[in-house]
């Protein structure tokens, strides 16, 4: 029952944040013209969508400061876990930003933000230190364990940069990322709990609110988009909820939307660049089904099923363990 009323209460308090400030903001972009930018090589379909306000992840990330700050306890976890969420977040505001002044969906390069994602994730591995954070990999669904030592910190860049990335990577369809986000954060919600956990549950089930009311206005047709603002933000935050609840490699499963996202691009670049040919129509794998016909809405579904399917599996092997 206490389980219901805190995490249930965190989750309403959240969405209803963000509803509320969704149409005080979205304006306000308009005014500032900070509209998307689509890609020439994306689906002919998205043309449409150029001018649509962008930056929207700011509404995520404000309705769930002012959450968390209500109903969860400053502790050091989960200061580490609002240091990753806003630091990538910080990150893909920059990218927007210069997006928007540029007039092109070329922001940050490459390069530039490897180097920020990877300086973030320095200052994260120093926090963790600090906290004594145990340095084992749990292996899903069985009691075995491996202590990695001074190599957590290369694997934990790989977890920071990679799940930002892959995160990202979701982020191409009206209401994708917000549905398959709130999955995954709601499973980790239940985890933390269940592993007596309180204060990063409540944190989870603050962005689980925060991505639900953002899905208000950008639930197909989007009104609005989140952006890297929003996309590095719930990455960053996701790879940090996995990292305090000792579940880093089971992220692949519970995260497994934005793992075959990101594989669907690693083959298909791999594919081209060695025998010539595509494996899909386009990538990542949601414009694949875009193009053989699907309906945006009947691929953002699909997709929220396969979440919520990875998820419950997730859960399931957590406390198998």
């Amino acid at each position: 029952m206490l389980f219901d009323n805190v995490l249930l209460i965190t989750i309403i308090a959240s969405f209803l944040i963000a509803v509320l400030i969704g149409p005080l903001f979205i304006p306000v972009l308009r005014r500032l013209k900070f509209g998307q930018s689509i890609r020439q090589e994306g689906p002919q379909s998205h043309h449409k969508k150029a001018g649509t306000p962008t930056m929207g992840g700011v509404i995520i990330i404000l309705a769930l400061i002012f959450t968390v700050l209500k109903f969860a306890n400053l502790t050091v976890e989960v200061l580490f876990l609002l240091l990753v969420t806003l630091g990538y977040g910080l990150i893909g505001f920059l990218d927007d930003f210069l997006k928007i002044a540029r007039k092109h969906n070329l922001g940050l390069t490459a390069k530039q933000k490897f180097w920020a994602q990877g300086l973030l994730a320095v200052l994260a591995y120093y926090l963790l230190l600090y906290m004594e954070h145990d340095t084992t990999l749990q292996f899903p669904g069985t009691p075995w364990e491996i202590e990695l030592g001074w190599l957590y910190f290369p694997f934990l860049l790989f977890l920071l940069v990679g799940t930002t990335n892959a995160v990202n990577l979701t982020d191409g369809l009206d209401g994708l990322l917000a549905g398959t986000g709130a999955i995954a954060f709601g499973a980790y919600a239940i985890i933390a709990w269940l592993s007596s956990m309180p204060d990063p549950a409540i944190f989870s089930a603050a962005v689980v609110g925060a991505v639900l009311g953002f899905l208000v206005f950008n639930a197909h047709p989007a009104r609005v988009f989140m952006g890297d603002t929003g996309s590095l933000a719930l990455g960053g935050a996701l790879a940090g909820i996995a990292i305090m609840t000792k579940t880093e490699l089971l992220l692949a499963v519970i995260g497994g939307v934005f793992v075959v996202e990101t594989l669907s691009v690693i083959m298909q670049v791999i594919s081209f660049k060695t025998r010539g040919k595509r494996i899909f129509r386009m990538s990542p794998l949601h414009h694949h089904f875009e193009l053989t016909g699907w309906s945006e809405w009947r691929v953002v579904v699909t997709f929220w099923l396969v979440g919520m399917v990875f998820a419950g599996l997730g859960v399931y092997l957590e406390v198998l363990r």
